[in-house]
């Protein structure tokens, strides 16, 4: 070791040494329960990069938060996760630390706020900006230690967290465990800047470099870095220079690096450096050592018979930890209060987000000039000044890096209300909707939840053309762990929202861009409405409408042009896309006998087809007729008016459709 180095007691040394030992011996015992095929699927292992983990973790406080990478076993022992339930997790006990739903990728621990691994490379990332995030605005004093690779710092989430961070000065520590191999490209093969403390910098946050490899380098590192921080309230970024032993994962042949390498990197390991310095300076001797090494053995022995002997979690409970089995009771119907105003669906919306806010602290709005613009589509304009540029926050044009940081500051306890200005730029921001706000729960054992409110403008009418204008709800509605609604009326413009803000998981609300000047009137005293069935809007005895969202007013107009024919159409709105109300559904089309589906989005992989397959389960015994479609024509939504509205659902189609099923056409 350099003469550099503090004074270390005797007892700091053994606990060091404990620590790096400890890591290195259970992955060993893993890589050996692999080929016995105990542990399957991707097995990630830390040997060689145990001083990272040892020197940083320990210093952290103990309300400060972890979010870790797919390499995580080594994070999770230095945090204290005790090591029975590691090893049961990597088994897929039902004892392990996540109840064996997330394997060893996904290690979670709520009790040393422990936010998992992530297996998606940088997904890690806006998640710890979130809970920093939400620490700020709680003035909590905590600060969330965040890990990654260097391969993460070429991911477009790297660069959106970075910047967030720094310009909403967030207590986090980014801690880049840069083994020189992302997988098996080499850092100089892939990056034009090698030096990933200058990425950092390039957004003015502060950054260090440490030799990964030396323990006591790392704690002095890290200590200094957390100083900062929680001086400043400022992030930073620390650079840990090490390497792995080991391949990538179990499968990896390592055919992109020499052995000689990895020998000269061996020989420089941090057990054996420090072990060696630390014999040598006489603080500790040969016969610690084996004292370590016995005491750390008989834990893995003990873990290992642990996770042999647990039960694994039975297939009757598969569905568990989907969505909370604790939800709050659908609200009571607010007291009409006899007086209406006329209102437009923006100004709804508007005041279910002013409700909100005003009514619970934890609230806040976030999205693309949602602030000081008033939101693309002007349903914010003039809560800033109402509510302050805390609660009102603009985000900078970096959707998944603001959509991540709403889901981590809902996981720990905010309730945010994320905008995305249109449907279109939601897919900048799926991963971290459908592998984190969507997974969480279930990789957890039900552990962490993400109570996020996404809102988002759907739909075409107003030609903005292909990439402002299509409807893909139904995506969205495929996933489990969401909620997906679609409001049409006044009441669940203005009151779905109050419902989602309370609902336990994830709820997305798709907004269609031709409501929002849509006038009509409303109950003054209109509240929350219940976000989980569907409403007949028109009763019939023929035939069954079902839409929801933009198309429903189409829809009721065709009832009326039906009615003119003498035929009676009941119309459906969903209201909720997932869950689907099968009920409601099924009990009209067994009165009608005959059903058709009014989805905006395209016929092939459509949601319309779904309640297609959902109606011939239950119903097809009942039907007198095919099940008919009117869908948006298979081609992306064009400029011009005439060719926008010939692509999506109108009214004369809709009555065709239903002459159709009644053999009218």
């Amino acid at each position: 070791m350099t003469g550099d180095k503090p004074h270390l007691t005797r007892q700091h040394v053994l606990d060091l040494l404990r620590g790096m030992i400890r890591i290195r011996k259970f992955e060993d015992r893993c890589a050996e329960a692999y080929t016995k095929e105990k542990i399957r699927g991707f097995l990630h292992l830390y040997d060689g990069e145990e001083a990272v983990a040892t020197g940083v973790i320990p210093v952290l406080a103990e309300g400060d938060r972890i979010v870790a990478t797919y390499r995580e076993h080594g994070h999770a022992l230095a945090r204290g996760v005790p090591m029975d339930a590691v090893m049961a997790e990597m088994f897929g006990k039902a004892t392990g630390s996540s109840g064996g739903r997330g394997g060893s990728m996904h290690i979670f621990d709520a009790s040393h706020n422990f936010y998992g691994g992530n297996a998606i490379v940088g997904g890690g990332l806006p998640l710890a900006t979130g809970l920093a995030l939400a620490d700020r605005m709680r003035g909590a004093p905590h600060v969330t230690a965040c890990f990654f690779g260097e391969g993460a710092a070429a991911e477009g989430e790297f660069h959106e967290s970075m910047n967030l961070a720094q310009l909403w000065g967030l207590p986090v520590l980014f801690v880049c465990e840069n083994n020189g191999y992302a997988m098996g490209s080499a850092l100089e093969r892939t990056e034009a800047q090698t030096d990933i403390g200058k990425k950092a910098e390039a957004y003015g946050m502060q950054s260090a470099h440490v030799d990964g490899m030396d323990v006591v380098a790392v704690e002095v590192a890290a200590r200094r870095a957390l100083a900062s921080i929680r001086e400043t309230g400022q992030p930073f970024l620390l650079e840990a220079r090490t390497y792995r032993f080991r391949a990538h994962s179990m499968f990896d042949a390592q055919l992109y690096r020499d052995k000689a390498e990895v020998e000269q990197w061996r020989e420089r390991g941090p057990i054996l450096r420090f072990q060696g310095w630390a014999m040598e300076a006489g603080l500790i001797h040969a016969d610690d050592v084996a004292a370590l090494e016995t005491e750390i053995d008989t834990e893995i022995e003990a873990a290992l018979r642990f996770a042999e002997d647990s039960a694994f979690e039975p297939v009757e409970t598969l569905t568990r930890h989907v969505m909370a089995e604790d939800r709050p009771a659908p609200p009571p119907p607010a007291a009409p209060s006899g007086e209406r105003v006329k209102m437009t669906h923006r100004e709804a919306v508007k005041q279910g987000i002013r409700d909100a806010l005003s009514r619970d602290d934890r609230v806040f709005l976030m999205g693309e000039d949602v602030g000081a613009y008033g939101g693309c589509y002007a349903v914010s304009k003039g809560l800033m000044e109402e509510f302050g540029e805390d609660r009102i926050r603009d985000t900078p044009l970096s959707e998944s890096g603001f959509t991540g940081a709403g889901i981590g500051a809902a996981a720990a306890g905010m309730r945010p209300i994320v905008e995305v200005m249109t449907v279109n730029f939601s897919l900048l921001a799926l991963d971290q909707i459908m592998n984190t706000a969507a997974t969480i729960r279930h990789m957890s054992g039900g552990q962490f939840g993400c109570p996020v409110v996404i809102r988002m403008a759907t739909g075409a009418g107003k030609q903005l053309a292909a990439q402002h204008s299509h409807s893909l709800e139904g995506w969205f509605a495929h996933i489990p762990g969401l909620r997906v609604l679609t409001p049409a009326t006044l009441e669940d413009a203005r009151g779905m929202l109050w419902t989602a803000l309370e609902d336990p998981d994830p709820v997305l609300i798709f907004e269609n861009v031709m409501l929002y000047n849509r006038e009509d009137e409303i109950d003054t005293g209109a509240g929350p409405v219940e976000i989980d069935a569907a409403a007949v809007r028109r009763e019939g005895t023929d035939v069954t409408l079902i839409t929801y969202g933009g198309s429903l007013y189409k829809t009721l107009d065709a009832a009326e042009a039906l009615a003119g024919e003498d035929i009676s159409a009941e119309v459906i709105d969903l209201r909720s896309l997932r869950p689907l109300d099968e009920e409601t559904i099924a009990a009209s089309v067994g009165r009608t006998r005959r059903a058709v589906i009014v989805d905006e989005g395209w016929r092939s992989g459509s949601l319309s087809a779904e309640i297609v397959a959902r109606i011939n389960e239950r119903c097809f015994w009942s039907l007198d007729a095919p099940i008919g479609r009117v869908c948006s024509e298979e081609v992306p939504i064009p400029y011009p008016r005439h060719l926008e509205e010939a692509a999506i659902p109108q009214v004369p189609a809709i009555v065709a459709a239903a002459k159709a099923a009644l053999g009218r056409g």
